[in-house]
C-alpha cells in the first residue's frame, strides 16, 4: 500500500473522530485521522465532563463496544458522581468532571496504543469523488452535480496532497463553517483561537446536500484564586468513585469539590437591559441552539418567573486555575458579561480568562443517512458527530464509534454492516431518532427518548453489546478476555442463585420478610426486593461469600426489573419483525395510492429502510404502513 493510500481516512479530531478512528483501526483497517493540529486531539471544547443522565448511559455503551471514551475518562477524571443516585438503576447517570489536561493527554496515549492508525496534521478541503460502476479518472467535484452516482475515493488537503481510501468519515464538530459570535463581534472560527474548515464547508455546500445551520454556546472561563469559595456552597465527589469503564478496577485521579452559586434578581436586570446585544437576540443568529442547554440570555428571558438559576463552578484541572461556570453560557458582549457575572455571590471580584461565545456551524440534514451512518447519496462516505446535528461528546463518540466501524467494514468489502436498534442501546435509538426524524435543534440524549429504557441501563451495557463487539472483531483481546470471565462469573451466580429456593418460613428464620403462602422463592426472588441488599443476603447465606459483590449487585438489579422486561418483550417482538420488512431505496411511494401528500413527501424524502423506521417518521399514519406493505406483497 503506497504511504498515501489508507483503507479508511476520518476527518476530525474530536471525540467523533477519535472513536471513528480507533473503531476502525481495531477492526483492521489501515486508517488515517487528519486533523488541524495533532496536539488538540482529544480537546474538551465546552465542558469539562463526561456523562450525566442519558449521556452517561452512552459512554458505557461506548465502552462495552471497547471505545475509549470511558477509560480516559477514568484516567482524568477529578469528580465523579452518580445522578439520580436515589432513583432506579435505569435512569442513574454516571458522570464524571474532567481534568482537560489528563483527559487530553489519556486521549492521545490510548489512540498511539493502537495499531493500524496513523494521525496527520492537516486541512482537508475537498473529496476525491468518481464514478461508481465502471472505473474513472478520479475527479474533484468543486462545480455544482449529484452524488447520486458517485463514490468517495480519498480527500484533498489544502497543500495539494491527496490522500486516497475506500472510505471517508467526516466528524468536523463546529468547525464546518464556523462561526463565533461576542456581541456584535464575528469570526470564523471552530472554538476560540482555531481556524474553521471553511473550505470543506464550501465544498459541501458545492453537493447539493441538505445543509442548515446550528449553533451552541459556552460561558467565560474565570480565574479561580479569585473567586470567593467560602460564600459557595460545596459539592463533594462521591465517596466511592464508580468507573465508567468496565475494565478500569479503581479510579486513581485524586478527587476535588466544586462550588455551587446562583444568580439573582440583579444579575437577570443587567441581562435584560442588554440582552438586545446578544449576538442570538440582535439577529445577527437565525440557527436553533439546543433548546436543553440553554444560553443565560434564554433562561432569563424564558423563565421570567424564576429569580435565580443555579451555577456549578467547576475546576478545569489539578494544577490550573481555570474554572468553568456550568449555567451561564452566553454570546453577550465582553463588558456585559463581566457586569452579569460579578453580581452573582461569590464572583464579585473575579476575572475572566477567556470570555464565553456563541459558535454557528454546518450540519448535513440527518436523514440523507443510512442506519450505519452512511450517505444514501454517496457510497463510502460516512457522519458522526455535530456534523449529523448532535451536541455533546458522548452523542459524538456513539454515532463515531459505528461510522467507524461500519466505514472499515465497507472499505475490507464485506457485505455486512453494523447496526443497534431501538431495543438494543442508546446509541440505536438516537442514530433512529436522527435519521428518522432529523435534528431540527441540536440533538442531546434522555432517558425518556428510549422507549426500552429498563433493559437499557448503564450497569448492563456490557451484557447488552460487549459480545456483538467480539462477534464483529470490534474489542480488544483485554476486553475479550474480561468479558469473558465476567460472563462466566454471572452465568455461575445467576444459575445459583435461581436454583436455590427456600420455603417463606426459612427466609424469615433467616431475618427476611415475605409472604407465608407456601412458596419457594429463590435467593434472586428475594434480592429483587430493594430493601434486601446484598450484604444482608451474604451474612443469612454464607454460600454467597465466593461470589463478587459486583456480580451479586447486578443479579439483583436484572431481577428487579425482570417483570417489567418480561412485559416489554412482546413489543421488541412486533419492532424486530417490523424491522425485517425491508424497503427498497426506490421503492416506489407514488405508486401506493391511498398515501397523503403529506405522507408521499415524508417517505420520498426520508426513504426509510423498513417498515419499522416507516413507522416512527412523524405524520405516517397507520393505514399509510397497511398500504405499503400490500403494496410490497402485490410487487
Amino acid at each position: 500500500m503506497k504511504s498515501n493510500d489508507f483503507d479508511v481516512i476520518v476527518i476530525g479530531g474530536g471525540h467523533a473522530g477519535v472513536e471513528a478512528a480507533a473503531a476502525a483501526a481495531r477492526l483492521g483497517a489501515s486508517t488515517a485521522l487528519v486533523t488541524f493540529d495533532l496536539d488538540k486531539i482529544g480537546v474538551m471544547s465546552c465542558n469539562p465532563a463526561i456523562g450525566g443522565v442519558g449521556k452517561g448511559h452512552l459512554v458505557r455503551e461506548i465502552d462495552a463496544l471497547d471505545g475509549i471514551m470511558g477509560r480516559a475518562i477514568d484516567q482524568a477524571g477529578i469528580q465523579f458522581r452518580v445522578l439520580n443516585a436515589s432513583k432506579g438503576p435505569a435512569v442513574r447517570g454516571p458522570r464524571a468532571q474532567a481534568d482537560r489536561k489528563l483527559y487530553r493527554v489519556a486521549v492521545q496515549r490510548l489512540l498511539a496504543e493502537q495499531s493500524n492508525l496513523s494521525c496527520l496534521a492537516g486541512e482537508v478541503v475537498g473529496l476525491i469523488l468518481k464514478e461508481r460502476g465502471p472505473a474513472t479518472s478520479d475527479t474533484v467535484r468543486y462545480a455544482n452535480g449529484v452524488l447520486e452516482r458517485q463514490s468517495v475515493a480519498g480527500v484533498v488537503l489544502a497543500d495539494g496532497q491527496r490522500l486516497r481510501a475506500k472510505s471517508v468519515v467526516l466528524t468536523t464538530g463546529t468547525f464546518l463553517g464556523g462561526t463565533i459570535h461576542v456581541g456584535a463581534e464575528v469570526e470564523a472560527a471552530g472554538r476560540v483561537g482555531e481556524a474553521a474548515s471553511q473550505n470543506l464547508a464550501r465544498f459541501l455546500r458545492s453537493l447539493d446536500l441538505p445543509i442548515g445551520r446550528l449553533k451552541t454556546g459556552t460561558p467565560a472561563r474565570l480565574n479561580g484564586k479569585t473567586i470567593n469559595w467560602s460564600q459557595l456552597e460545596m459539592q463533594a465527589a462521591d465517596e466511592n468513585p464508580l468507573p465508567f469503564s468496565y475494565l478500569t478496577d479503581r479510579i486513581r485521579v485524586p478527587q476535588i469539590a466544586c462550588g455551587i452559586t446562583y444568580t439573582n434578581p440583579h444579575t437577570h436586570k443587567i441581562i435584560q437591559n442588554n440582552k438586545h446585544l446578544s449576538a442570538i437576540y440582535s439577529g445577527q443568529i437565525a440557527s436553533k441552539g439546543p433548546r436543553y442547554c440553554p444560553s443565560i440570555e434564554d433562561k432569563v428571558t424564558r423563565f421570567a418567573d424564576k429569580d435565580r438559576h443555579q451555577v456549578f463552578l467547576e475546576p478545569e484541572g489539578l494544577d490550573v486555575d481555570t474554572v468553568y461556570p456550568n449555567g451561564i453560557s452566553t454570546s453577550l458582549p465582553r463588558d456585559v458579561q463581566l457586569a452579569y457575572i460579578r453580581s452573582i455571590v461569590g464572583l464579585e471580584q473575579v476575572e475572566i480568562e477567556e470570555y464565553g461565545y456563541a459558535v454557528e456551524y454546518d450540519y448535513i440534514d440527518p436523514r440523507a443517512l443510512n442506519d450505519d451512518l452512511s450517505l444514501k447519496a454517496c457510497q463510502g462516505l460516512f457522519l458522526a458527530g455535530q456534523i449529523n446535528g448532535t451536541t455533546g461528546y458522548e452523542e459524538a463518540g456513539g454515532q463515531g464509534l459505528l461510522a467507524g466501524a461500519n466505514a472499515a467494514l465497507l472499505a475490507e468489502g464485506l457485505a455486512r454492516r453494523f447496526t443497534l436498534a431501538r431495543h438494543e442501546s442508546y446509541i440505536g435509538v438516537m442514530i433512529d431518532d436522527l435519521i428518522t426524524r432529523g435534528a431540527p435543534e441540536p440533538y442531546r440524549m434522555f432517558t425518556s427518548r428510549a422507549e426500552f429504557r429498563l433493559s437499557l441501563r448503564p450497569d448492563n451495557a456490557d451484557q447488552r453489546l460487549t459480545a456483538k463487539a467480539v462477534a464483529l472483531g470490534l474489542a480488544s483481546e483485554t476486553r475479550c478476555r474480561a468479558w469473558s470471565a465476567k460472563a462466566a462469573a454471572l452465568q455461575d451466580a445467576r444459575h445459583f442463585c435461581e436454583s436455590q429456593r427456600l420455603t417463606p418460613q426459612a427466609w424469615q428464620a433467616l431475618g427476611f420478610e415475605t409472604k407465608l403462602d407456601g412458596q419457594r422463592r429463590s435467593i434472586a426472588d428475594m434480592a429483587s426486593v430493594e430493601t434486601h441488599s446484598i450484604a444482608q443476603l451474604k451474612q443469612a447465606l454464607p454460600a454467597l461469600e465466593c461470589y463478587d459483590d459486583a456480580i451479586l449487585e447486578q443479579i439483583k438489579i436484572d431481577a428487579l426489573y425482570a417483570g417489567y422486561i418480561k412485559r416489554q418483550t412482546s413489543d421488541i417482538r412486533i419492532l424486530e419483525s417490523e424491522a425485517k420488512i425491508k424497503l427498497p431505496p426506490d421503492f416506489p411511494y407514488s405508486e401506493v395510492g391511498s398515501l397523503s401528500g403529506e405522507e408521499l413527501e415524508l417517505l420520498t424524502s426520508i426513504r426509510p429502510q423498513n417498515l419499522s423506521q416507516a413507522s416512527r417518521i412523524p405524520g405516517v399514519t397507520p393505514h399509510a404502513l397497511i398500504a405499503i406493505m400490500r403494496h410490497l406483497k402485490r410487487a
